[in-house]
């Protein structure tokens, strides 16, 4: 079957473009680091400690360091062992990985391969985001082809190697992006977080040792391998090594996604995104996703984009979602959403985030629609303050620190709409600051 002839109701043909394809990948040097770990028949540690000494961290959130954690896969295992990517996806601002997977596939296919041969993994899954079917019908035609070339499955290029990959289709539950929860979908159950311990690398998929990474982690592998750690560690900075992928979106001339150095300041990965839309001034941004707590216009433009430099100014870089927000922007209503997306997603296996998310959202929604009260305020940080820390997975955390955040920050707004029952910014700024502004490139 032809890629041409991929199709499902209402979606494109899964070929938009032609450059994803592995003659392609292969003539840009693809596969070329696969194949040197196999020819220079490297030993598994000597491929982790290239990882280690590029201080890769993953890119999906969490930060930690990739090298370490392929490390905590138990080595004399005889049985089978999971290697699984997660392109889930979820997180409202991101759309990193499916850039990825749209354009560089095989990127991500040889990252798994080499991943897998480090930790002696036969078998992997790639499970992507429910809600972009085009791609997953991508990469299972890039698995085809890879398949074909003999550069994944049974005996990868003559060496004895083996490493069959899958993709599997999601469902849409933001919930599966959180490791646990994945694997209980791949295995066919409710997408619930699991409670750890015990941790994937001992007890993972079907019950095996499993490692699971970020679509953006693997995709720097084949480079860290080519190049090597040290010289992946010079492009960003000590502790965040490399580039990083951030998606950037609200009020900026230029939305999308931008590849650059681990550190760089924010207001010059602004300038790059064209600066703010009309000419306003920047109120707040939200620099890792939707949960990590959202940082006003003093603090950000101070800011350099690493993990350690966004969390010593009190927030997270996540999954390097970029939410920008002008001075049009009002920020109970801006919160009330948020905390709309975090009670909709709430699993319900938890009681402190079933019921306090659904609390958060309904006390937000009535200070936004002038039936706030003066204790509202004190009583959003006390629902936070029994959700974090109480939960198996980390979305309690995740819905109540926008909370705390905003209202740290924006506290005088919240009291405004509390004590004049309206918005500070008039609804006539907000209704221009939402328009969508279309180039005419985009046309």
């Amino acid at each position: 079957m032809s890629a041409q002839t991929i199709l499902t109701a209402g979606i494109e043909p899964a070929t938009a473009d032609a450059t994803w394809h592995l003659d392609d990948y292969v003539g840009r040097g693809g596969y070329a680091a696969l194949k040197k770990v196999l020819a220079e028949k490297m030993t598994p540690e000597a491929v982790i400690n290239e990882v280690k000494k590029s201080s890769l961290r993953g890119r999906g959130g969490a930060g930690f360091p990739s090298g370490l954690k392929w490390s905590f896969m138990p080595k004399a295992y005889a049985g089978t062992k999971y290697l699984c990517c997660n392109s889930d996806e979820g997180e409202p601002g991101t759309f990193k990985d499916r850039d990825l997977l749209r354009y560089n596939p095989h990127q991500v296919i040889e990252g798994m391969a080499i991943a897998a041969y480090a930790m002696g993994t036969a078998v992997g899954y790639n499970y992507i985001h429910g809600e972009v079917w085009d791609l997953y019908a991508r990469f299972e035609r890039a698995l085809d082809e890879a398949r074909a070339a003999g550069l994944i499955g049974q005996n990868i290029l003559g060496s004895g190697f083996n490493f069959e990959l899958y993709a599997h289709h999601g469902y849409g539950a933001y919930i599966c992006g959180e490791e646990t929860a994945l694997l209980e979908s791949i295995e066919g159950k409710k997408g619930q977080p699991r409670y750890k311990p015990p941790f994937p690398a001992s007890y993972g998929l079907y019950g095996k040792p499993t490692t699971i990474n970020n679509t953006e982690t693997f995709a720097a592998v084949p480079w860290i391998i080519m190049n090597g750690g040290e010289k992946y560690l010079e492009l960003g900075k000590p502790n965040n090594g490399g580039t990083k992928l951030f998606s950037v979106s609200g009020h900026v001339v230029r939305p999308g996604v931008y590849e650059v150095p681990m550190g760089l300041p924010f207001p010059e990965l602004l300038k790059m995104c064209g600066g703010m839309r009309g000419g306003r001034k920047l109120k707040a941004c939200i620099p890792g996703g939707s949960s990590a707590p959202v940082l006003p216009a003093e603090i950000m433009m101070e800011c350099t984009m690493d993990y350690d430099a966004i969390a010593k100014a009190g927030s997270m870089l996540g999954s390097g979602a970029v939410i920008v927000m002008d001075e049009s922007v009002c920020m109970v209503r801006a919160l009330e959403r948020l905390s709309y997306f975090y009670f909709e997603e709430s699993c319900g296996q938890c009681t402190p985030c079933r019921e306090g998310t659904g609390w958060l959202y309904r006390v937000v929604h009535r200070i936004e629609h002038g039936l706030g009260r003066a204790e509202d305020l004190d009583l959003l940080n006390g629902v936070t303050d029994n959700i974090m820390g109480r939960t198996i997975c980390a979305l309690g955390d995740a819905a109540s620190l926008p909370v705390r955040s905003f209202i740290k920050h924006f506290r005088s707004e919240f009291e405004y709409h509390i004590d004049n029952k309206k918005c500070l910014v008039p609804p006539e700024v907000q209704r221009e600051g939402s328009k969508i502004h279309v180039r005419p490139s985009q046309c």
